[in-house]
């Protein structure tokens, strides 16, 4: 049977619907509240990211955020956002936010980072406290018994996942690139480099103004 024009059509409308799509879903784009995605106070262009220590895309954008921040000098707003699928990301955030107050935001860094680099030995909370553990020993220091007695840093990333809602947040890494007028989400962070550059360049430093000559009257 010879098919017209209108069958031909017809038939690869069918094969549309009925072949599975081979393309991975795009990245979540509408989201709720996005007041919040704003560089900070005094700054042109910053990355704003909401991240969970046991996500695996997080651990791979991990150096490459960090490399950008100190390449561009821009603040990193950084929030934690342990997804509840994940069974001891919220305790590691915890930690992290203990480390952060208790010794110093570089060895929260680095801590988040050693976390990420041992993420597939890391199956459970016991592999957690037994890396911490081992972490603690090898820079010096002992792990406290009770990491937060009183729930403080607990309550800090229950806040910042709280505001990940608000944002309208399922999956993590969320990355975007912030200015002073809003917001570009960063679907694909080997793209970043790129992006910031398109942002910094949209968002120039403003001219210095010169002070008038003043002339002196005798």
């Amino acid at each position: 049977m010879r098919l017209t024009s209108m069958n031909r059509i017809l038939l690869a409308a069918a094969l549309l619907i009925t072949v599975p799509a081979s393309v991975p879903a795009l990245a979540q784009t509408a989201f709720k509240d996005t007041s919040m995605l704003r560089a900070p106070a005094g700054s042109r262009v910053a990355i704003f990211e909401f991240e969970d220590l046991e996500c695996p895309a997080c651990a791979r954008a991990f150096p490459i955020v960090h490399a950008a921040v100190d390449k561009y000098k821009i603040p990193l707003v950084r929030h934690d956002f342990p997804l509840k699928m994940h069974v001891w990301s919220f305790d590691a955030a915890v930690i992290a936010r203990y480390i952060q107050d208790k010794i110093s935001p570089q060895a929260a860094e680095e801590y988040r980072r050693a976390v990420f680099a041992n993420q597939t030995s890391i199956a459970s909370k016991d592999d957690l406290n037994t890396f911490t553990q081992k972490y603690f020993q090898s820079h010096g220091r002992v792990m406290p018994f009770v990491i937060d007695p009183n729930g403080l840093f607990a309550a800090e990333v229950r806040a910042d996942y709280t505001l990940g809602e608000r944002v309208g947040l399922t999956q993590t890494p969320s990355i975007f690139i912030v200015t002073q007028k809003g917001y570009t989400q960063v679907n694909d962070v080997t793209q970043l480099y790129a992006m910031l550059d398109t942002a910094i360049a949209e968002n120039p430093a403003p001219a210095a103004t010169s002070k008038p000559k003043t002339t002196a009257h005798k």
